[in-house]
Protein backbone atom coordinates (compact mmCIF):
# COMPACT_ATOMS: atom_id res chain seq x y z
CA UNK A 1 0.00 0.00 0.00
CA UNK A 2 1.12 3.64 -1.01
CA UNK A 3 2.27 5.47 2.39
CA UNK A 4 1.18 8.79 1.23
CA UNK A 5 -2.01 7.31 -0.66
CA UNK A 6 -4.32 8.88 1.72
CA UNK A 7 -2.25 12.33 2.09
CA UNK A 8 -2.97 14.81 -1.05
CA UNK A 9 -0.05 15.96 -2.82
CA UNK A 10 0.95 19.52 -2.06
CA UNK A 11 4.01 19.89 -4.74
CA UNK A 12 4.77 17.18 -6.87
CA UNK A 13 8.58 15.75 -7.42
CA UNK A 14 8.95 18.42 -10.60
CA UNK A 15 7.28 21.28 -9.04
CA UNK A 16 9.94 20.65 -6.01
CA UNK A 17 12.66 20.35 -8.77
CA UNK A 18 11.59 23.86 -10.58
CA UNK A 19 11.78 25.35 -6.91
CA UNK A 20 15.71 23.89 -5.95
CA UNK A 21 16.61 25.30 -9.38
CA UNK A 22 14.98 29.15 -8.77
CA UNK A 23 16.38 28.67 -5.22
CA UNK A 24 19.62 27.78 -6.51
CA UNK A 25 19.89 30.14 -9.31
CA UNK A 26 19.19 33.23 -6.39
CA UNK A 27 21.99 31.67 -4.37
CA UNK A 28 24.56 31.93 -7.20
CA UNK A 29 23.45 35.52 -7.91
CA UNK A 30 24.00 36.46 -4.69
CA UNK A 31 27.26 34.48 -4.48
CA UNK A 32 28.81 35.28 -7.77
CA UNK A 33 31.76 36.76 -6.18
CA UNK A 34 32.90 33.67 -4.41
CA UNK A 35 36.29 31.34 -5.36
CA UNK A 36 37.34 28.17 -4.54
CA UNK A 37 39.65 29.63 -1.71
CA UNK A 38 36.55 31.24 -0.14
CA UNK A 39 33.24 28.71 -0.68
CA UNK A 40 30.00 28.78 0.32
CA UNK A 41 29.38 27.06 3.61
CA UNK A 42 25.93 25.72 2.92
CA UNK A 43 24.61 24.16 6.89
CA UNK A 44 22.33 21.85 6.59
CA UNK A 45 19.93 22.00 9.49
CA UNK A 46 19.26 18.63 10.75
CA UNK A 47 17.30 16.45 10.36
CA UNK A 48 14.87 17.85 7.69
CA UNK A 49 16.92 19.91 5.35
CA UNK A 50 19.21 16.89 4.02
CA UNK A 51 17.16 15.81 0.95
CA UNK A 52 16.51 19.95 0.17
CA UNK A 53 20.32 20.38 0.57
CA UNK A 54 21.79 17.94 -1.42
CA UNK A 55 19.44 18.58 -4.54
CA UNK A 56 20.45 22.23 -3.75
CA UNK A 57 24.08 21.94 -3.68
CA UNK A 58 23.95 19.61 -6.51
CA UNK A 59 22.36 22.14 -8.67
CA UNK A 60 24.46 25.17 -7.78
CA UNK A 61 27.68 25.99 -10.14
CA UNK A 62 29.31 27.73 -7.31
CA UNK A 63 31.68 27.03 -5.29
CA UNK A 64 30.51 25.30 -1.47
CA UNK A 65 31.30 23.02 1.28
CA UNK A 66 28.60 20.96 3.31
CA UNK A 67 28.10 20.59 7.02
CA UNK A 68 25.47 20.06 9.37
CA UNK A 69 23.45 21.50 12.32
CA UNK A 70 21.04 20.02 14.53
CA UNK A 71 19.41 22.20 16.96
CA UNK A 72 16.48 21.69 19.15
CA UNK A 73 13.84 24.73 20.67
CA UNK A 74 12.84 23.85 24.36
CA UNK A 75 10.22 25.23 26.56
CA UNK A 76 7.25 24.45 29.02
CA UNK A 77 4.80 22.41 27.95
CA UNK A 78 3.18 24.24 24.77
CA UNK A 79 4.87 27.24 24.75
CA UNK A 80 8.32 27.38 23.44
CA UNK A 81 10.78 29.46 25.33
CA UNK A 82 12.93 30.03 22.37
CA UNK A 83 15.96 28.89 23.56
CA UNK A 84 17.84 26.68 21.40
CA UNK A 85 19.79 23.55 22.34
CA UNK A 86 22.24 22.75 19.96
CA UNK A 87 22.32 18.80 19.78
CA UNK A 88 24.87 18.77 16.98
CA UNK A 89 27.18 21.40 15.86
CA UNK A 90 29.49 22.94 13.33
CA UNK A 91 32.27 20.66 12.51
CA UNK A 92 34.52 23.37 10.90
CA UNK A 93 36.10 26.92 11.77
CA UNK A 94 33.49 29.25 10.78
CA UNK A 95 35.55 32.56 11.40
CA UNK A 96 35.08 34.62 8.71
CA UNK A 97 32.91 32.52 6.19
CA UNK A 98 29.77 33.08 4.22
CA UNK A 99 27.54 30.89 5.31
CA UNK A 100 23.54 29.53 4.19
CA UNK A 101 21.63 28.06 6.35
CA UNK A 102 19.58 25.15 4.77
CA UNK A 103 16.27 24.84 5.69
CA UNK A 104 13.65 22.76 4.57
CA UNK A 105 10.63 25.01 5.84
CA UNK A 106 10.35 28.24 8.22
CA UNK A 107 7.80 28.22 10.34
CA UNK A 108 8.06 30.26 13.57
CA UNK A 109 11.32 31.38 12.79
CA UNK A 110 12.43 30.96 16.90
CA UNK A 111 15.13 28.06 15.86
CA UNK A 112 16.73 29.48 13.07
CA UNK A 113 16.83 32.70 14.33
CA UNK A 114 18.92 31.42 17.42
CA UNK A 115 20.74 29.43 14.98
CA UNK A 116 21.72 32.49 12.96
CA UNK A 117 23.01 34.73 15.65
CA UNK A 118 24.78 31.71 17.01
CA UNK A 119 27.08 31.54 14.05
CA UNK A 120 27.18 35.23 14.09
CA UNK A 121 28.76 34.95 17.55
CA UNK A 122 30.98 33.10 16.29
CA UNK A 123 32.71 34.53 13.81
CA UNK A 124 31.02 33.97 10.68
CA UNK A 125 31.47 36.90 8.36
CA UNK A 126 27.47 36.57 6.73
CA UNK A 127 24.50 34.24 7.30
CA UNK A 128 21.79 33.87 5.20
CA UNK A 129 18.91 31.43 5.19
CA UNK A 130 17.70 28.90 2.14
CA UNK A 131 14.26 27.44 2.45
CA UNK A 132 12.11 25.12 -0.10
CA UNK A 133 9.37 26.82 1.81
CA UNK A 134 7.71 29.46 4.34
CA UNK A 135 5.63 29.60 6.43
CA UNK A 136 4.95 33.21 6.91
CA UNK A 137 1.32 32.94 8.58
CA UNK A 138 3.16 31.22 11.42
CA UNK A 139 5.94 33.45 12.32
CA UNK A 140 6.31 34.29 15.95
CA UNK A 141 10.18 35.98 15.38
CA UNK A 142 11.02 38.83 13.17
CA UNK A 143 13.05 36.68 10.29
CA UNK A 144 13.19 36.01 7.28
CA UNK A 145 14.66 33.75 4.32
CA UNK A 146 16.68 35.20 1.89
CA UNK A 147 16.19 32.57 -0.90
CA UNK A 148 12.93 30.96 -0.69
CA UNK A 149 11.39 28.65 -2.59
CA UNK A 150 7.38 28.87 -2.25
CA UNK A 151 5.11 30.82 0.68
CA UNK A 152 2.62 28.44 1.51
CA UNK A 153 -0.03 28.60 3.49
CA UNK A 154 -1.15 27.00 7.14
CA UNK A 155 -0.92 23.49 5.79
CA UNK A 156 0.76 20.68 7.74
CA UNK A 157 3.11 19.48 4.99
CA UNK A 158 4.96 16.09 4.99
CA UNK A 159 7.72 14.54 2.19
CA UNK A 160 10.97 15.23 0.84
CA UNK A 161 12.57 15.92 4.43
CA UNK A 162 9.40 16.77 5.95
CA UNK A 163 8.45 14.30 8.79
CA UNK A 164 5.41 13.42 10.95
CA UNK A 165 6.71 11.60 14.10
CA UNK A 166 9.79 10.97 12.26
CA UNK A 167 7.68 9.28 9.21
CA UNK A 168 7.14 10.14 5.74
CA UNK A 169 10.30 11.86 5.34
CA UNK A 170 11.37 9.46 1.98
CA UNK A 171 8.29 10.66 0.22
CA UNK A 172 9.57 12.42 -3.18
CA UNK A 173 6.54 14.55 -3.48
CA UNK A 174 5.26 16.91 -0.25
CA UNK A 175 1.77 16.01 0.77
CA UNK A 176 -0.07 17.95 2.93
CA UNK A 177 -2.23 16.52 6.15
CA UNK A 178 -5.88 17.43 5.75
CA UNK A 179 -7.29 17.79 9.25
Amino acid sequence: MDKAKKHPIYLSKEEIQKLVQKVAREIESAYSDLDDKSPLLCVGILKGAWIFLADLVRELKIPVEVDFMQASSYGKAQESSGIVKIEKDLSCDIQGRDLLLVEEIIDTGRTLDQVKKYCLERGARSVRIASLLDKKVKRIVPLDGDFIGKEIEDKFVIGYGLDWAEKFRDLENIHYVEA
